[in-house]
């Protein structure tokens, strides 16, 4: 075991000192892996997940084409857009800053963090990675010593080595801290191909036990399919529906595939983040064929693969 990660541990109890450690080991070896080693690796886990392997040469259902995109097309817009930071800055030229939630400050490390400045709700995350939000609805009640220990491991760790999705390699990680909107709110979700939103998921009770989630088209149709294994809660029609999409649009123009995610809270719309590599590409649709189907609307580049390769042995 490695020393530093080894001192590491014995500051963190039981289950999250397994999952750092288990995180650590994955970022290390990751990083040394050449193109052959990492379809390797991805293939293995895309047939645990679908009974089927990747068909790296010609992709054809949406979650194989985003384990050859978020391998081999890793562009500088993409980096951008996935930053949680730097995109606020093509929010607000796009559609324009009354969408952003308010930000509270913008950190290198946790040891800048002036608590006792901050309102007594709040919410502190990564910009370069996925999972690292921490709600604050009571500071009174807020562990900070918990939240430090979370927060500088996600720094340390390129995100981009988890999952090999490389578009997050060059993004600087801080930490920023925005106004807490609530842990309780409709997160609406647009998958959109060649610049036009063709379907809004909507989570509900996110961060809860009741989670659930339900598709629908643009004219508000419940579609016949599920990302992930949730129960469906069908939804009323946002009374800004229209308004959302005409965002999405603007947001979304330009770029072949993308998911937009905004919430709307008290009939007013924020922008939540964008995402090239929606689950990672490892997320399974109900029923399957739809992951073929979602595919065909995805016009994929399929030469890109062979052209790095050509180039380059590892990322």
């Amino acid at each position: 075991m490695l020393k530093p990660v080894k001192k590491f541990l014995k500051k963190i109890p039981g289950v999250m000192a397994l999952k750092y450690l288990r995180d650590d080991y994955i970022y290390r070896k990751h990083m040394n892996c050449n193109y052959d080693q990492i379809e390797s690796f991805t293939d293995k886990v895309y047939f645990k997940m679908f009974n089927r392997h990747v068909n790296w040469d010609d992709p054809k259902s949406y979650n194989e084409k985003i384990q050859v995109s978020k391998i081999y097309n890793p562009t500088e817009l993409k980096t951008r857009l996935a930053d949680k930071y730097l995109v606020r800055e093509w929010v607000k030229n796009k559609i324009g800053e009354r969408y952003l939630i308010p930000l509270y400050g913008v950190y290198d490390s946790f040891d800048e963090i002036d608590f006792k400045n901050l309102p007594d709700q709040f919410v502190i995350k990564c910009n370069h990675d996925s999972g690292s939000v921490i709600l604050c609805p009571d500071k009174n009640k807020f562990n900070i010593n918990s939240a430090r220990k979370k927060i500088n491991h996600a720094l340390k760790n390129n995100f981009a080595w988890l999952w090999f999705e490389m578009h997050y390699k060059n993004i600087p990680p801080k930490i920023i801290i925005e106004k807490y909107m609530g842990d309780n709110i409709n997160d609406y979700k647009f998958l959109c191909f060649d610049g036009k939103p063709y379907s809004c998921r909507i989570d509900i009770d996110r961060f809860n036990k009741n989670h659930s989630r339900s598709v629908y088209n643009m004219d508000w149709k419940l579609l016949p399919w599920m990302k992930g294994n949730y129960k469906t809660s069908e939804c009323p029609k946002p009374e800004n529906f229209d308004e959302l999409k005409n965002l999405v649009v603007e947001l979304c123009k330009d770029i072949d595939q993308i998911r937009v995610d905004v919430y709307v809270i008290d009939k007013k719309i924020y922008f939540g983040e964008m995402t090239f590599t929606n689950g990672s590409g490892l997320e399974e649709f109900y029923p399957d064929e739809w992951d073929f189907k979602i595919g065909e609307l995805w016009k994929f580049d399929n030469t890109i693969r062979q052209k790095v390769r050509e180039k380059n042995l590892k990322p």
